[in-house]
């Protein structure tokens, strides 16, 4: 029987407007070998440079291309017509340039981290180690979900991280978690879910990688740098899992790093897991992202080929990754479905419930999809959770006392924050970036960020750093030594 066809909302009240992933229609010659006068050699200098640059980025493309002739296929599952026109039929999203290819318009991807166990799959016995071992495979249910933007028109990539335990309608399956999505019918599904989730958003293209592979694809980018919160100590001898990690600033190889995304003991349980996902997406993209990465694409393809799965191109893929290179890190939003816990007792199903009002307006504030109610900026309905990092109590009750002066009725202290931070964080922790470029600009310090890193009930976190303690003092004329 074919996939029954999604349908997203245009406007409040209107539904069945149109098909996931559609919009409705609307009516030099060689320079000769000549003496170069000396008060030239500078001008010459960079010109050398920059058809070098060139050069580099021509090979790059040359590569690239080789690769995409010469290598598997990055595609490892077949899709019926049904389940490509759940992604548009692959209607083109990019265009080869001279030098490397290019967007053409705003993309929206979903990106699906699985995690398979043998105890997942029907083994032979030969097969059976005595324990559940990861398997590369992309069957199963997925461990990270993400819907990333690429919009070249406004210059910004927009993350948004949903929670695998969130409940919602799987076509086929009832209202149940969105991860199973994956194990009863792939990617398409898994698509269809999402849409139904996220106001009828279209999505242009999908990427599967395995456990696996991303802890090779971290490998082959040289590591990552983050901040482990706590000591993180976890032992489960029926999958190998060895969790061994120190609090503090490190560079984790890459099984490091699945040992940091993996641990999932702490109060927040899955929504942790998501927060700490987004500080290792962070580091990577401050660490990794730049044209170095470009041209290590081909080796970087090859190391984690057979661990992918995704109906993008090579070509499509150099293009979102070229944009990614050379998006302003400001610009880089990360999000996550807003909603809460469910109350689940002993022999209840834990869920992530969304929630639908605040998913309209960050679907239109951040995804251009559907109109949602514009976010609320009036600084005495903001909800400003603190976390101090500088460990001066009078420092953050000062600030306390500043901001409720300037009309922030809601402003309290959550918790301290562990990593010492040189610059305050101001995390629009709902997504609403306005209120928080408001808030900076009344402290007068700090930077703003589109993530979820800081209270979950706030619509602002201020994780606080030592400029503070440079702003006080100087205004109370003291010095600093």
């Amino acid at each position: 029987m074919p996939a029954r066809k999604t349908y997203a909302r245009p406007q409040p009240g209107q539904r069945n407007a149109y098909p996931v992933g559609k919009k409705p229609e609307r009516n030099a010659s060689p320079v000769g070998k000549k003496p170069v006068r000396k008060a030239h050699k500078g001008r010459w200098l960079w010109l050398w440079l920059g058809f070098t640059g060139v050069s580099m980025l021509s090979a790059t493309a040359g590569a690239l291309l080789a690769v995409s002739l010469s290598s598997t296929p990055l595609l490892q599952s077949s899709l019926s017509p049904d389940e490509e026109a759940v992604f548009g039929g692959n209607e083109k999203i990019s265009r080869s340039s001279l030098r490397l290819p290019e967007l053409t318009r705003p993309v929206n991807i979903l990106f699906l981290g699985v995690k398979v166990l043998t105890s997942d799959l029907n083994t032979s016995p030969e097969e059976n180690l005595g324990y559940h071992a990861l398997v590369n495979s992309f069957e199963g249910l997925s461990d990270t979900m993400l819907l990333l933007r690429f919009d070249p028109e406004a210059k910004k990539l927009n993350l948004l991280s949903i929670p695998r335990d969130t409940r919602t309608y799987v076509e086929g399956y009832g209202v149940t978690k969105i991860n199973a999505a994956n194990a009863n019918g792939g990617p398409a599904l898994t698509a269809k879910a999402t849409s139904e989730l996220l106001e009828g958003v279209g999505i242009d293209r999908y990427i599967r990688v395995n456990v696996q592979g991303v802890e090779k694809l971290i490998d082959a980018l040289g590591g990552v740098t983050v901040y482990v919160p706590k000591d993180m100590k976890y032992r489960d001898e029926s999958q190998h899992l060895y969790i061994n990690l120190k609090e503090g600033k490190q560079h984790l190889n890459g099984e490091q790093a699945m040992q940091f995304l993996r641990f999932r003991y702490d109060k927040f349980g899955d929504v942790g897991r998501v927060q700490r996902q987004q500080t290792l997406m962070r580091a990577l993209m401050e660490q990794a992202l730049n044209p170095t990465t470009l041209a290590r694409m081909p080796k970087i393809l090859s190391v984690i080929q057979s661990h992918i799965d995704t109906n993008l191109s090579v070509e499509e893929l150099v293009a979102l990754v070229g944009f990614a290179v050379q998006t302003e890190r400001s610009n880089a939003q990360m999000l996550m479905v807003p909603g809460r816990f469910s109350d689940s007792g002993p022999k209840e199903i834990s869920y992530w419930l969304p929630n639908r009002r605040r998913i309209r307006e960050m679907m239109a504030t951040h995804f251009d999809q559907g109109y949602g109610d514009a976010l609320e900026a009036d600084p005495a309905y903001l909800n400003v959770a603190i976390q101090d990092s500088t460990g001066e109590p009078e420092a953050v009750e000062a600030l306390i006392t500043s901001l409720r002066e300037a009309g922030y009725r809601n402003v309290y202290m959550y918790e301290s924050w562990r990593e010492p931070l040189r610059v305050t964080r101001i995390v629009a922790q709902q997504g609403d970036d306005g209120s928080a470029a408001a808030l900076r600009a009344t402290m007068g310090f700090g930077e703003v960020r589109v993530e979820s890193t800081g209270n979950l009930n706030s619509d602002i976190t201020i994780q606080l750093g030592r400029d503070w303690l440079q702003k006080s003092r100087s205004a109370r004329g003291l010095v600093n030594f």
